[in-house]
């Protein structure tokens, strides 16, 4: 009877060692294979459909209510954490509300797509997690467009450092803005921009090193998709679709670029912080000169959208515009 009951206390207790905090997913890469492990408070809303492979595929469901994906809180949001290592692993992730990926330790090479894909329009929060060195490298496949791809927008934190080689495309890819605080960020290189995003780019402390890109360091787009609105700076940066690149403190080393070190749709503006690039490796609408009269009362050479394709004529849509007078190419921001 006593040896039932110590060996009914010996489970108990590496049960308990064992278990995780709530509202937590922890992925532990080993080879070709990854041990998930989900908390049984959040059980029902997160279905693993990778079994052990190394390739983990996790869906959040849309009908967690944990987080108010209208909100800014983090109470009960879920928290994806990795580590371990593998040379043929990746991780793609779906789902509808703001989540947070820890990074504890992990390398992660994916000879065949991202090493981390989050199918996820919302805030995504990306920690390197205090003291840890974190490894992501992807392969050449161009079906994606970066080695750490975000569909949503991205906010990279914590005292940690994050490496990042980008094969196929850019390294660092958001679909929304992305902002960078504290952590160590070093890109290896890209074989097109280190770091590619749209709405803005917010660098407020940290260290960032960007190396052997084949385009641009950094190149931030307005988002021009459907239902877009361009914005003006606004508070807090809340729901800004500027294109504009902010660099408030840190460090900023951009080396070995092939076009600009910072490419901005809107305006680049250096308030803290050191870099090491010159006004002449920053591209943004600064360095167009500005039209100050309605290019309705001249003749014109052309009218071209922020991407460059030429228009018939300067569209009603709220928006800048780049207008060439006598092969002068001034901006239009249209009102």
């Amino acid at each position: 009877m006593k040896q039932t009951l110590l060996i009914l206390s010996l489970i108990l207790t590496s049960a308990t060692a064992r278990a995780i905090s709530d509202n937590t997913v922890e992925i532990a890469y080993n080879g070709t294979t990854a041990t998930v492990t989900v908390a049984s408070n959040i059980s029902s809303y997160v279905t693993v459909s990778s079994g052990t492979s190394s390739h983990v595929v996790i869906t959040q469901a849309e009908s967690f209510a944990g987080v108010d994906p209208t909100k800014s809180n983090t109470d009960g949001e879920i928290i994806y954490a990795l580590s371990g290592t593998s040379t043929d692993g990746s991780l793609l992730l779906e789902g509808s509300f703001k989540c947070s990926v820890e990074l504890n330790g992990v390398t992660l090479t994916n000879p065949s797509g991202p090493a981390i894909n989050i199918q996820n329009g919302k805030r995504i929060s990306v920690s390197a997690k205090s003291s840890t060195v974190n490894n992501l490298t992807d392969g050449a496949n161009e079906t994606y467009n970066g080695c750490l791809h975000c569909k949503g927008h991205l906010k990279f934190k914590g005292k940690g450092t994050l490496n990042v080689t980008g094969n196929s495309r850019h390294a660092i890819y958001s679909k929304e803005y992305c902002e960078v605080k504290n952590l160590v960020l070093n890109i290896a290189s890209a074989v097109k921009d280190g770091i590619h995003c749209k709405e803005y780019f917010l660098m407020e402390s940290g260290t960032v090193s960007i190396s052997n890109t084949g385009d641009d360091g950094i190149q931030v787009e307005l988002d021009t998709s459907e239902g877009s609105t361009q914005t003006g700076i606004t508070a807090d940066h809340e729901e800004e679709n500027t294109g504009n690149f902010y660099m408030e403190g840190g460090t900023l080393t951009i080396n070995n670029f092939t076009e600009k070190a910072v490419k901005a749709d809107g305006t680049a503006t250096f308030s803290g912080g050191t870099h090491n690039f010159n006004d002449s490796d920053v591209q943004d609408v600064t360095a167009i000169d500005a039209v100050t009269v309605s290019p309705a009362s001249r003749i014109i050479d052309g009218i071209y959208d922020i991407h460059g394709r030429r228009l018939s004529a300067l569209p009603q849509r709220r928006s800048l515009y780049i207008v060439v007078e006598n092969g002068i190419a001034k901006k239009y921001i249209r009102k």
